[in-house]
């Protein structure tokens, strides 16, 4: 009863909305081809692709003055976890949580008669369960220009999903863990939109190189070509996103190591990413939030891995230091400011190091 109410409530919204320029409102499916979708996406059901990934985003261009999402949240332990950024032309982006399995969001309303863009982000990581994409509601679902050419992948951990960022709905220590999660505003999103770049989070919470904190059992190079990485589950096509960069933030769960079981395990797994990625820069980063201890030993574990690659033959490496220590938000993870600070250093490396 109640959802045929707010489908009822939503139905007049796109009616009322639809006539007030006396044109009518069409649905376009998921797997239409003016949706552009940017991460890992599974496709295994065309009409509902189911996204896990933090930051994976799509995007429309619409004519007409609103616009209107389906999707559907996985209800992972019986509860919504997910939430969403969404971004309208050039209005402040804005995040919003799912409030059921099925939601019906109205992106835009009373919006100027004319053309609009949006792009929808998914803000929580793939711990929190999928999102499954239905369709969109619009005057006119319009062609969009190609997708900015350069792309960037940046692997890591709960810093790189962006965890802990975010106090503007809930604070510290109120909530639960994933209502801090910002990915949008994470360093990497806002590195790649100062660079016009594309962008994939290939990360989890918690996750580390060799080990992994708070008792998961997964490791980075474990899950690497997955979809759902959380999971270890469901395939990734490599071919599907080719990156010019990809950036590994690994070694803050892992902790201080024995320095030659850390640089061996690391420099297995770039060379395991060159097989994927044979034309990629990799750059080695330092842990934002890294401790003075833990700092001072990824710096002698990073410059190690970058001579053996070198030495190996492999030239086309890199490794940046974060400058300072990035810990103001919940659980001494980087805040949004800081995340912004995190990327203006990850930025202007990338521009110099790549001639960008």
């Amino acid at each position: 009863m109640m959802r045929n109410i707010v489908l009822l409530i939503l139905g007049f919204w796109t009616c009322a909305l639809s006539s007030k320029a006396g044109n009518v409102s069409h649905f376009y499916p998921a797997n239409h081809s003016y949706i552009q979708y940017t991460g890992r996406v599974d496709f295994s059901t065309p009409t509902k692709p189911k996204i896990w990934a933090s930051g994976a985003y799509l995007q429309i261009k619409f004519s007409g003055s609103f616009c209107m999402l389906q999707v559907n949240d996985e209800l992972l332990w019986g509860k919504v976890n997910n939430y969403l950024t969404v971004k309208i032309d050039d209005q402040p982006a804005y995040r919003i949580q799912l409030k059921g399995k099925e939601n019906e969001l109205i992106l835009g309303k009373d919006l100027n008669e004319g053309v609009h863009t949006v792009l929808v982000c998914k803000s929580t990581e793939s711990e929190n369960g999928y999102i499954e994409i239905l369709g969109i509601t619009c005057e006119k679902l319009l062609k969009q220009q190609a997708k900015p050419p350069r792309r960037i992948e940046y692997i890591g951990d709960s810093i790189t999903c962006g965890a802990g960022s975010d106090e503007s709905q809930v604070k510290c220590g109120d909530g639960e863990w994933h209502h801090q999660h910002n990915a949008y505003q994470a360093y990497g999103p806002t590195t790649s939109r100062s660079l016009n770049a594309q962008w994939h989070l290939s990360s989890v919470s918690g996750i580390g190189l060799m080990h992994s904190c708070c008792g998961k059992k997964i490791v980075m190079p474990q899950v690497f070509d997955k979809v759902n990485m959380a999971k270890d589950s469901i395939k990734w096509d490599f071919s599907l996103y080719q990156p010019d960069v990809v950036s590994i933030c690994l070694g803050q769960n892992d902790g201080v190591q024995d320095s030659v079981l850390f640089t061996s395990a690391y420099v297995k797994f770039a060379k395991t990413l060159r097989t994927y990625y044979p034309k990629a820069k990799l750059i080695f980063l330092s842990s934002p939030m890294a401790s003075t201890e833990l700092k001072q030993a990824l710096v002698k574990y990073l410059t190690a891995v970058e001579e053996k690659m070198i030495a190996d033959g492999d030239h086309n490496v890199g490794k940046y230091i974060f400058t300072q220590q990035y810990h103001k938000g919940c659980g001494s993870h980087p805040s949004v400011a800081e995340h912004t600070e995190i990327a203006t250093e990850l930025t202007a490396y990338l521009k110099k190091t790549m001639k960008w």
